[in-house]
């Protein structure tokens, strides 16, 4: 879904306002591209900003492996090993801290 899209489909129940001080140059040619794209220049920038916004999010949410990784973790998932001590006694914590929260 693109930005526009996305803020067609939004129905704030309050706006924000945001303000940002820039180049007279850098101003001119972000209205340009408004124009072009048939925009006024807040929306032109608020899709934008929401573009960059969903890319680095998605980019800091997924975890890339390697091809290799990804079979280490695969496999682990399909075969687990068996509980370690550590593990148990965590184990054992949760059954009792969740047993003393539902009396």
């Amino acid at each position: 879904m693109s930005a526009a899209t996305a803020l067609a489909k939004v129905k704030p129940e309050r706006e924000a306002r945001l303000a940002a001080r820039m180049p007279h140059e850098i101003q001119e040619r972000i209205q340009e591209a408004a124009t072009i794209t048939g925009s006024t220049i807040n929306e032109f920038l608020v899709s934008a900003a929401l573009d960059k916004a969903n890319a680095v999010l998605e980019r800091e949410r997924t975890i890339n492996l390697s091809f290799e990784s990804a079979k280490v973790v695969l496999d682990l998932i399909a075969n687990p090993p068996e509980p370690n001590e550590a593990l148990k006694r965590a184990m054992q914590r949760r059954r009792a801290f969740l047993e003393d929260s539902t009396s």
